[in-house]
């Protein structure tokens, strides 16, 4: 699972590092405690010009074929697993031609109390829960922004009268995968990270070729670092840089 990550890049290092050459005009400030059901930036590639765009969806995904919005909270459709993106209802369609990645500097994930985790020192504090938060990023040699493996949707929600205007909702989710090895000591699912190299296979809209299911790996454990961070984490009413600091 992937219930939370952050983001400290600001959208001109977003688009230049994925080479988007259309942005959204909405502001976009550093975010250190992201949750489902807030607006995200994502990288797409437009319909219409083929290039890559940076848009900015909601994180919870609908489905085009949702008939309302109480069906799908966005508290249930954050995560879709890699092992059933091909044939679930949900993500079928999306896997074919509507995937996207999501810019992320980091990711949390939590272990339970006095779990041996690889990252090294045991915490000072934990959190009532018992269960210590940990920010998972890339390690120096490939550090900086990452990129989830993503499905985004557009639904159009039902009109009342003919006289209403369409209204779409666009919103996405993140593929899990297996933990690899680092991982597997704080949790047994992890985000779908995606090398640069693969970006372009992972972004394009040709269905007519099979949706790339073999990068939906886990990542390398050696080029990912896991380090304590802040046990306000857990409280989606903090955020700020110092999540990332250990109490």
């Amino acid at each position: 699972m992937c219930g939370r990550y952050f983001r400290r890049s600001d959208k001109q290092h977003i688009a230049e590092r994925f080479h988007a050459s259309k942005v959204f005009e909405d502001p976009l400030a550093a975010d250190y405690n992201i949750a489902p059901t807030t607006y995200q930036p994502v990288i797409r590639l437009s319909r219409d010009s083929g290039e890559r765009e940076m848009a900015l969806l909601r994180w919870g995904m609908v489905p085009f074929f949702a008939t309302s919005l109480k069906e799908f909270k966005g508290m249930t459709t954050f995560n879709a697993r890699a092992e059933s993106v091909a044939n679930s209802a949900t993500w079928r369609e999306p896997f074919k031609r509507r995937r996207c990645l999501i810019p992320a500097d980091g990711f949390y994930e939590w272990a339970e109390k006095n779990g041996e985790v690889r990252a090294g020192a045991r915490p000072k504090t934990q959190s009532k829960s018992g269960r210590q938060p940990y920010a998972i990023t890339l390690n120096a040699g490939g550090g900086g922004l990452m990129a989830f493996a993503g499905l985004w949707d557009a639904w159009k929600e039902p009109k009342k009268s003919p006289q209403e205007v369409d209204r779409w909702l666009q919103s996405f989710a993140i593929i899990t995968t297996e933990a690899n090895e680092l991982m597997s000591t704080i949790y047994t699912r992890m985000p779908a990270i995606l090398h640069a190299r693969d970006w372009e296979e992972w972004l394009d809209r040709d269905d007519s070729r099979p949706a790339p299911a073999h990068l939906l790996r886990p990542y390398e454990s050696e080029e990912m670092k896991v380090e304590l961070c802040n046990t306000a984490v857990g409280n989606v009413r903090n955020n700020g840089p110092e999540m990332l600091n250990s109490a």
